[in-house]
């Protein structure tokens, strides 16, 4: 096999951060393929299930804004409590040797091996003689250290603006569009919906502006666009929640296009984008109070856009 240069980690929503290690691994060895490592399922969610982080990315999005980034080639490791076992010494062994390394380049703060006992600097003692080590300092946003954590917290809190701030740009949620309830078109607001699946991090119940894209290359109508044409995205208001008005159990992500009733999205694919937060979760007391707080929404979600 070639030489090669490796990047490692866990890469959850792939933020500024990580793009920092891919592009120093990539300027380091401009000339060389560049192989991502990462991880599946996230090794707290194996070895403390009750903790697990909520993940910023599912692993489909995660190997397309790795590749995106500039990856050649994306390793995915099934982590498992064996591997957590591992020695850091077998871990290099077995994980990094096999892809012939040049240079690897982590994160300052890397982790690996048996309770984490490896480093950067335990991981260079193998490395002598053999290939280059590199650990990149964390990017920072204003005082704060981008992290995935951090991200996490913003999102929980609904500061979606913020979690942009650190993730370097709009927190995108996706999805295939699920048939519900049909109360929205009864309202005068039909929705796209979005279940949202327990080990995904979502934004705090409330009601956002953001954005809305069809992923599979198809019009409103679900016709193909012309050869070239991006994918069609479009303005939303979205609600995110159980919908307790209507004592709803299930937590979704509904999205408004706004001043659009004809869309055909059922069973399409979508990533949602978030862009500032409008208001919390209300209960109303009627439908009537419901329409007018609806409509008070869109004309927030206009402003918020850069629409009106």
């Amino acid at each position: 096999m070639e030489r090669s240069v490796v990047v490692i980690g866990n890469f959850d929503g792939v933020h500024p951060g990580h793009l920092a290690v891919l592009a120093e691994a990539r300027g380091r060895e401009p000339g060389l393929p560049l192989i991502v490592v990462t991880f599946w399922p996230h090794p707290v969610s194996v070895l403390r299930p009750e903790v697990g982080p909520m993940l910023l990315t599912g692993l489909e999005e995660r190997i397309e804004l790795l590749t995106g980034a500039g990856a050649d080639r994306v390793e995915v490791v099934t982590f498992t409590p064996e591997l957590a076992a591992w020695s850091p010494q077998r871990f290099v062994d077995d994980i990094v040797l096999p892809l012939n390394p040049a240079r690897v380049v982590v994160g300052a703060n890397f982790r690996f091996g048996h309770r984490a006992a490896g480093t950067v600097e335990t991981l260079r003692e193998p490395a002598a003689g053999r290939f280059e080590v590199e650990g990149i300092t964390l990017v920072r946003y204003g005082d704060e250290e981008t992290c995935s954590t951090l991200i996490r917290e913003a999102l929980a809190a609904g500061e979606v603006a913020h979690a942009a701030e650190h993730l370097g740009r709009p927190f995108a949620f996706r999805g295939i569009v699920a048939h519900g309830d049909r109360r929205g078109r009864e309202l005068g607001f039909p929705t796209a919906n979005l279940p949202v699946p327990a080990a995904l991090a979502c934004p705090e119940d409330g009601v956002y502006a953001g954005w809305l894209t069809r992923r599979d290359h198809l019009d409103a109508h679900g016709e193909p666009l012309p050869t070239g044409e991006p994918p069609q995205r479009w303005p939303a208001a979205i609600s995110v929640g159980t919908n307790p008005t209507f004592d709803g159990i299930d937590r979704r992500v509904e999205s408004y296009v706004l001043d659009r009733d004809d869309l055909e999205l059922y069973d399409a694919p979508v990533v949602v984008e978030f862009i500032d937060r409008i208001r919390g979760q209300i209960r109303f007391d009627s439908i009537d109070g419901l329409i007018v707080q609806m409509a008070d929404d869109v004309e927030r979600t206009r402003r918020v856009l850069g629409l009106s």
